[in-house]
């Protein structure tokens, strides 16, 4: 059994990272509708139509945003893997499948 005490990582990290990474999808409709929300309530409270069409770009734009920070957390996680012996060889050489013949 592994002593997890000398470690700095908390003990369930995968998990987490990984409901980090599934709150994604949600985080982006979220995102849409909150913008949408203050857009309908700038449009009911002004009373021009384009507060709405703002709201919802910048709903639009929250989303997109939110899809590049997990983009760039993900890059970061994985960018020291090209120099790990086991995914070496797949860097130089790609994925190729040695069960098929295509000579």
């Amino acid at each position: 059994m592994e002593d997890n005490t000398n470690s700095n990582n908390p003990k369930h990290e995968s998990k987490l990272m990984a409901l980090d990474n599934l709150s994604l999808g949600i985080s982006m409709v979220v995102a849409v509708f909150i913008g949408f929300a203050i857009g309908y309530g700038l449009k009911q409270w002004t009373g021009y139509t384009w507060t709405l069409w703002l709201g919802l770009c910048l709903g639009i734009a929250a989303a997109i945003l939110n899809v590049y920070k997990a983009y760039k957390r993900a890059q970061k996680d994985y960018e020291g893997m090209e120099n790990d012996p086991r995914y070496s060889y797949r860097a130089k050489h790609g994925d190729r499948n040695y069960s098929d013949d295509d000579n």
